[in-house]
């Protein structure tokens, strides 16, 4: 057995240790005040605990500064968080309580002392809890890691009661050890790593709310009580984080479409979208939009909702991806079974465009002179999404894509994925969002095609996603993320961050081998031999639904003036200037302007409150004075200030702003060539 152990440090130097030093000793031969603000160390790459004794190869020692630290810090809160609740309701039994995005959980069951019947958590037990998670860290108790046999574990936590822990403990494999974490009195079963001490969690944390979860997530099995809670490493983190959820509650557009007046959902109509006439015409101005955008480079098709299961078979998503598609038959032939006139046949609705599209570019002899032939279409698809996952405009069932299917050479596939990004950033930019990622999803281990095949592909989309940050300047931000190609090929994942610093991710660019192959799609090259296109799909919005549904959060409902669906209100102070209002809010309509009146015996401030609360942009206030003089007073959506103005230039000033930027700069550029 080696009686040494040799360590490579981040700044390259190479150091030798006594065999069984562990990280903490490391950390105390570098300085006293390295290992006051130690909470683990890394060994090639792998955290573990500062107790551990280290093995040959890198190592890093990770203080609370480190961005690895928060998952331990989110970790050692879980297991505080248990013992609070254990410590206030002696008899509860903890199940587990892992890490997830932003914070942690714990899973629990209590029992009323008397009735013995559950007695789940309240969001008024939060508090408590919290005050005295607060309590064990400022006893700031180690922890320490112990390893037990499999018989010891479960007759100590039979004992205590614990009969989650029992399964749990019988479910770890017979080959793992079982490891307990003790802070002071209480232990866990856990994994690890965590920290050196609870101190360590600082107090930079909040429990957020109670839910109930079944035991392994099954139904058949008993309901627990599950306490969600985050967890930062500063509190300016944290104030941060709690500012972004209290935004992101104001900008729910679920709320804001119920306040704008803009769609609903039912339960008749599970995942589907019932659009309301304002809603509806910021759909229809986001399709206008799209289709102003590819015009000139994309043929607009639409190919059929319902089509024979055969051809999903042939696809591949009848194999790949049937448990999300809606299977139909004809009503006749399930109340006709035994009929032979019946079309008994299995028929599916669409999840996807992309097969129709290879059967519009198969009709009919192609040549590569034609190529690319650019094929869009907004179309209606229809994917099953579990009642639990689905929510408001972001998770349907039934949405429209704006997608888009490109066929062309090997050779012009660089310059096509290169055209396709330029347009895709445009429109983000058209719409505000100045910060996108873009990545590269590349080979996963279940795929279709060759690696060469893979190997081209992805060299031909590297060299384009170091184009598109050269060309950005540094702007777009890119990477890779290894493994999560689709089955059928590499792709360009976008990100785009919203007003309060979301990340959602909308448009892709796929490079498919899949479906050509599958379906025999084929063009006639210049040696007039039959050649296999390269088939891109791509989308901007990605599902037209979800991206109205960021749009409305980001600008929290006030929409700019362009892209409102309700533009103007002109609302009178009195009777005697609604002729006037009349003769003002159809000189708006004649100028292309969506213009409401409110002429009601109300007060104008009542009115502007009333509209204001459904966030159409610009007010225009006329009274007897305006009537005379022919002007108008304009009040800003979340602006007490007024603007008077005349007729004509307030028309000619609102025109100009609610002209879509597409437009605008079409005739920028007319005018200046």
């Amino acid at each position: 057995m080696s009686q040494s152990v040799s360590l490579t440090f981040p700044d390259g130097s190479l150091r030798v240790f006594d065999a069984g030093t562990t990280g903490r000793d490391v950390a105390e031969s570098i300085s006293k005040s390295l290992v006051k603000k130690a909470v683990a160390v890394a060994i090639n790459g792998t955290v573990q605990d500062l107790s551990d004794p280290v093995t040959d190869g890198s190592i890093e020692i990770i203080t609370r500064a480190d961005p690895r630290a928060l998952e331990l810090i989110r970790h050692d809160a879980a297991h505080v968080m248990a013992e609070a609740v254990q410590d206030l309701w002696p008899g509860t039994q903890v199940t587990i309580g892992p890490v997830i995005e932003n914070g942690f959980y714990y899973d629990f069951k209590r029992v009323h002392p008397d009735s013995r019947e559950d007695w789940p958590f309240t969001p008024e037990d939060l508090p408590k809890i919290e005050a005295k998670m607060k309590e064990i860290i400022a006893r700031n108790e180690p922890f320490t890691k112990e390893i037990w046999s499999r018989e010891k574990a479960r007759n100590t936590f039979a004992d205590m009661g614990e009969a989650y822990k029992v399964e749990l403990v019988d479910a770890i494999p017979e080959d793992q050890d079982l490891k307990i974490y003790r802070q002071g009195k209480w232990f866990d079963l856990c994994r690890g790593p965590h920290m050196a001490s609870t101190g360590q969690i600082g107090t930079a944390f909040k429990l957020m709310k109670v839910a109930g979860a079944y035991w392994r997530g099954d139904s058949n099995n008993p309901m627990l009580t599950r306490i969600y809670a985050t967890a930062w490493a500063s509190q300016e983190e944290l104030d941060s984080y709690l500012h972004i959820l209290a935004e992101a509650e104001k900008r729910d557009h679920r709320k804001l479409g119920r306040e704008m007046d803009l769609f609903h959902f039912q339960e008749e109509g599970p995942g589907v979208v019932f659009w309301h006439g304002k809603g509806w015409r910021m759909f229809q101005t986001l399709t206008s939009y799209m289709r102003r955008r590819l015009a000139g480079t994309y043929e607009e098709v639409n190919a059929p909702q319902v089509l024979d299961a055969s051809l999903w078979e042939t696809s591949g998503h009848w194999g790949w991806y049937q448990e999300n598609m809606f299977a139909v038959k004809s009503a006749y032939a399930f109340t006709h079974e035994d009929d032979k006139e019946a079309d008994n046949r299995v028929f599916a609705l669409k999840p996807m465009n992309c097969p129709g599209h290879v059967q519009i570019f198969k009709h009919g002899l192609k040549s590569y002179r034609e190529l690319p032939i650019r094929l869009a279409e907004f179309g209606l698809v229809h994917r099953y999404e579990a009642s639990g996952a689905l929510h408001g405009l972001m998770r349907v069932r039934g949405f429209t894509q704006d997608d888009a299917h490109v066929f062309c050479t090997d050779e012009q596939m660089a310059a096509e994925c290169l055209r396709i990004n330029d347009l895709i950033l445009s429109v983000y930019e058209d719409f505000g969002f100045q910060e996108v990622v873009v990545k590269l999803s590349t080979r996963p281990d279940k795929r279709v095609g060759t690696d060469a095949l893979w190997d081209r592909a992805e060299s031909v989309m590297m060299d384009v996603l170091k184009t598109i940050e050269e060309q950005s300047g540094g702007r777009i931000k890119t990477g890779i993320l290894p493994g999560e190609g689709a089955f059928y090929g590499p792709k360009f994942e976008y990100t785009l961050k919203d007003a309060i610093g979301r990340e959602w991710q909308c448009g892709t660019t796929q490079v498919d081998f899949n479906l050509p192959e599958r379906f025999g799609a084929f063009y006639i090259d210049h040696n007039s031999e039959k050649q296999q296109p390269v088939m891109i799909h791509r989308a901007i919005c990605g599902s037209m639904e979800r991206f109205l549904g960021i749009l409305i959060e980001n600008f929290a409902g006030h929409m700019p003036l362009w892209f409102a669906p309700t533009q103007v209100v002109v609302a009178t102070i009195t009777s005697d200037a609604d002729d006037y209002g009349r003769e003002v809010a159809e000189a708006l309509r004649d100028a292309g302007l969506n213009v409401e009146t409110d002429f009601r015996n109300e007060k104008i401030n009542y009115k502007v409150r009333e509209h204001s609360v459904t966030k159409v942009p610009v007010i225009i206030v006329c009274g007897k004075k305006e009537a005379e003089e022919r002007s108008v007073n304009i009040r800003r959506l979340g602006s007490q200030a007024q603007t008077a103005m005349s007729l004509d230039e307030a028309i000619a000033s609102l025109t100009d702003e609610a002209t879509p930027p597409d437009v605008k700069r079409r005739k920028a550029a007319k005018k200046a060539a």
